[in-house]
């Protein structure tokens, strides 16, 4: 085999919707692609047999050969320390020791864990929105509202992989209650459903075509729907709360949004860059910057193979 490809890591996006696997050699690309559908239904074993799969049809290539590590951003929570995992969408995995699991078939290559926030982060670090910077903070705003940080020019996942969840951050001290058990998060004003919940209770009436979708909302506040406008700006303000007291805290220089809700483009960035300025007052944080991701659908993977190249264990 060539020794173009001997430095490759097999890494693997683990999600409620699809687990997905690739080989991805030290410039961040992908050579080989496997992907299956999450049974998120049913029982621990069942999920774990789609990820085998994927890893059954990565090794199936030549390359394979070439793979010195596993690298894995899961959906979370996750604990790295304990290398388990007990994503909110997969009902079956709950403290699945994943690491254990992935290490017994693929015949002892080490085996690194970390969050989907943390592993897009990495992505966007490595060669990304954020390349080029030593401090950053990224976020995925989609179904939840996710994120990982950058510190000193090295990923900064903490001790359970779990760093930088900025979505978790009370921005509203007697708002709503969070699934998580506290009140006010960025991710119960600021996710996707949310925009969108908050819309509909707001008098908000889609299209016909029924789409009560955070997209949706999205399309009719770009069109002028001044509930759909409201109902982002309330998002976006909530997100610069959040931007801001990190940015504070650790002294971040660019905050990288990316995930679905992302996808509306100026109808989000255009009130966060907004708000922003209003949230982030002290003289070392009024110059961050914020920017829309880069790495679209594959900053799973990339993320997931960035965290092993790029801060080995």
């Amino acid at each position: 085999m060539s020794s173009e490809f001997t430095d490759l890591v097999a890494a693997l996006d683990i999600g409620g919707t699809k687990i997905a696997g690739a080989l991805v050699d030290d410039t961040g690309r992908i050579h080989v692609k496997a992907q299956r559908a999450t049974p998120a239904q049913e029982d621990a074993d069942a999920v774990m047999g789609a990820v085998e799969e994927v890893i059954a049809e990565l090794r199936t290539s030549p390359l394979w050969a070439g793979a010195r590590a596993v690298g894995i951003g899961s959906a979370g929570p996750v604990d790295a320390s304990a290398g388990t995992v007990s994503p909110v969408n997969v009902l079956g995995w709950r403290g699945f020791p994943l690491v254990a699991r992935v290490g017994a078939v693929v015949d002892g290559l080490p085996v690194r864990l970390v969050g989907d926030g943390v592993a897009m982060t990495a992505a966007e670090h490595w060669q990304g929105a954020a390349r080029g910077y030593d401090n950053a903070l990224c976020l995925v705003v989609s179904t939840g509202v996710g994120g990982g940080l950058v510190l000193n020019g090295r990923l900064h996942p903490g001790p359970t992989g779990n760093a930088g969840h900025i979505g978790h951050i009370s921005v509203e001290l007697a708002g709503d209650l969070c699934p998580c058990g506290s009140r006010g998060c960025v991710e119960r004003i600021a996710s996707g459903p949310n925009i969108a919940r908050r819309a509909v209770e707001q008098e908000w009436r889609p299209g016909p075509d029924g789409d009560t979708t955070a997209a949706a909302v999205a399309a009719a506040a770009a069109a002028g729907d001044p509930v759909a406008i409201a109902s982002f700006e309330r998002a976006a303000r909530a997100l610069a709360a959040g931007i801001a007291a990190t940015a504070t805290l650790v002294e971040v220089e660019i905050a990288v949004v990316g995930g679905g809700v992302a996808g509306a483009g100026e109808v989000l960035f255009t009130p966060l860059r907004r708000a922003l300025g209003e949230y982030a007052k002290l003289s070392f944080v009024r110059g961050l910057r914020v920017v829309p991701a880069r790495m679209g659908t594959e900053a799973g993977l990339v993320g997931a193979a960035g965290a092993v190249l790029l801060d080995p264990r």
